[in-house]
């Protein structure tokens, strides 16, 4: 495996990306989208209306709410107090646990979302109770061993938990068993687990009725995204084995929990309402191990 340098790749190209996920996730209720929503787009007024939405929004809203949810699924069964995220965008996962628990949580991004998201987080806490956690909020390239490492020496002793959502599609495969490389020997030394978000596979292409033709798909499709997919999920997990984890555990998505689902309903077109046939699963979200139990809680 070549061993891609931190500074061999230009990543501020995915950087966009943020914004636009947090304007989609402004239409949800995951907690603080809607507050930063409104203020990364001010002195416009952020005016979320699914009525006017098309269904194939609809349906990535959906998506991206549920795919929020997995991670917080399978992190609260984890008695971990030390939490790392990575490439986390203008998520606010962190703001949220520190107001409800006692975890010291590092959330991490290349150095200009970092900067903006320090600004928004800011904004956000003013007026908001004393925290019960501590947040940091750090600079990180994921692929930067040694910055990584440094991030993670901040905690204190004991087991931690890395997690990620919307990172590992953006990654070569090389890219991939590089991190890979780098979180096993974490967890090794620690102890704890890796949640990603990022299981998706290669699937057929999508009827007319789900196509999207708008600017994150122009932005999906120049990122190359598709062919950073696995080719399923056994070959993904396979790929995993072959790093060195296994699956602990895999979320179960309850749509019922998602915001839009009323909207998805009301929109679909007749000749899905009508259908018999099972949607096909691309996507899934694991929480790793080190293989052979070497990872402990």
């Amino acid at each position: 495996m070549e061993t891609v340098k931190p500074n061999d790749r230009n990543y501020t190209s995915i950087s966009p990306s943020a914004k636009v996920l947090l304007l989609m996730k402004g239409y949800t209720n995951i907690p603080f989208a809607r507050q930063a929503a409104e203020i990364m787009t001010s002195p416009e007024k952020f005016s979320p209306d699914y009525d006017k939405e098309p269904f194939t929004f609809c349906i990535r809203v959906a998506h991206f709410e549920m795919r929020y949810q997995s991670i917080d699924q399978l992190l609260s069964e984890l008695a971990v107090k030390n939490i790392i995220e990575l490439s986390s965008g203008f998520s606010f996962r962190s703001v949220a646990a520190v107001e409800q628990q006692d975890v010291h949580y590092i959330d991490t991004d290349l150095a200009e979302v970092i900067e903006k998201k320090r600004e928004l987080i800011g904004e956000l806490q003013v007026g908001l109770p004393e925290p019960k956690g501590k947040l940091e909020v750090l600079p990180l390239n994921a692929l930067d061993e040694e910055s990584f490492n440094e991030a993670v020496n901040r905690f204190s002793e004991g087991p931690v938990a890395i997690i990620n959502e919307g990172l590992l599609m953006y990654l070569g495969w090389d890219e991939k068993k590089q991190l890979c490389s780098i979180i096993h020997k974490i967890l090794v030394q620690r102890g704890g687990y890796w949640i990603t978000a990022d299981i998706y596979i290669k699937t057929p292409p999508a009827p007319d009725a789900f196509k999207m033709n708008d600017d994150f798909q122009k932005f999906l499709d120049e990122h190359q995204i598709d062919d950073n997919k696995f080719d399923s999920f056994e070959a993904a997990e396979l790929f995993f084995n072959e790093c060195g984890f296994e699956i602990d555990k895999e979320a179960e998505p309850d749509y019922s929990k998602t915001s839009v689902l009323p909207y998805i309903i009301k929109k679909m077109p007749t000749q899905f309402q009508q259908s018999t046939t099972k949607p096909v699963k691309f996507h899934t979200t694991w929480r790793l191990k080190i293989s052979g139990d070497l990872g402990k809680e």
